[in-house]
């Protein structure tokens, strides 16, 4: 059977060949076309178009086209399953999925950049998910580390790590310019994947690692938390009212900037405004 895709892969239109290939249709011929000649191709090639829009062998909602062969033909292999998470997290770029995504995704990312010819990329491709099935069959348990002598290095290195992080040596340098800037757009909407773009530093990874530096809280919370602490600094200012605060501040509307604030502080806007008149 043919199988016939968009060309320049990386990840899914790799990974969903080496399926196809291992556990669907060995003899299947995987055909690689521009996007616009993927449908037409298909229907005068009599292919099985897979992994763009619109047909059936494709993205549903978080999945990719990789998840949906394995439930299509019924694939029970436990491997299989394994691989699927990772070829996910890379496919999507939401590495947090699987702590192997990343690593998939920079090889596959390189492995593009090697072989500029599809078909001789999807063969070194077939490799490496040939190599990724087998640790996923054989060798999850297996660590690098072996020696008893290893894991006592690595112990005490984690330890040391662990050590510096509480004092607080080891902070990243992308720390303190990224609270400089939440500072900056406190009054805005910002998200912590555009504020990634001007980091230069990947979003995923971001995200995972920002709780550890900003008070064990994700972007949102600590956000609001930033907001609500300009709030009550603007609330001593009699010329500003509790609407004014509230979009100074960065909130869509009253009724959210009274929820969020009552959240943080126990009393309403009005209540907490109040209470520093008296004094």
């Amino acid at each position: 059977m043919k199988w016939i895709t968009r060309e320049h892969p990386k990840i899914d239109r790799i990974a969903c060949p080496w399926l196809i290939k291992r556990f669907i249709d060995p003899q299947a011929e995987i055909i690689y076309v521009p996007f616009e000649e993927v449908l037409p191709k298909a229907e005068e090639l009599n292919a099985v178009p897979f992994d763009i829009p619109n047909v059936e062998h494709t993205h549903y909602g978080d999945e990719c086209t990789f998840d949906y062969l394995i439930k299509k033909y019924n694939i029970t292999d436990p491997a299989v399953k394994t691989m699927a998470p990772i070829v996910r997290g890379a496919d999507t770029d939401r590495h947090e999925i699987a702590i192997q995504a990343s690593g998939l995704w920079a090889i596959s990312a390189g492995l593009a950049y090697n072989y500029k010819n599809d078909h001789e990329l999807l063969e070194k491709g077939m490799l490496i998910y040939d190599a990724l099935y087998s640790w996923a069959k054989h060798l999850q348990k297996e660590k690098h580390t072996q020696q008893p002598f290893e894991n006592s290095l690595l112990n005490v290195f984690k330890t040391f790590i662990r050590n510096k992080q509480a004092e607080g040596k080891e902070m990243p340098s992308w720390v303190q310019e990224l609270k400089e800037m939440i500072q900056d757009h406190i009054d805005t909407n910002v998200t912590l994947k555009e504020l990634s773009k001007d980091l230069d530093i990947n979003p995923s990874y971001l995200s995972r690692e920002f709780s550890k530096h900003f008070d064990n809280l994700s972007f949102g919370d600590y956000t609001r938390k930033l907001r609500i602490e300009r709030a009550i600094e603007l609330m001593s200012n009699p010329s500003y009212s509790l609407t004014d605060i509230g979009y100074l501040t960065g909130f869509s509307d009253q009724s959210h900037f009274t929820r969020i604030f009552k959240k943080h502080t126990g009393i309403s806007p009005s209540a907490y405004r109040k209470n520093l008149r008296k004094k």
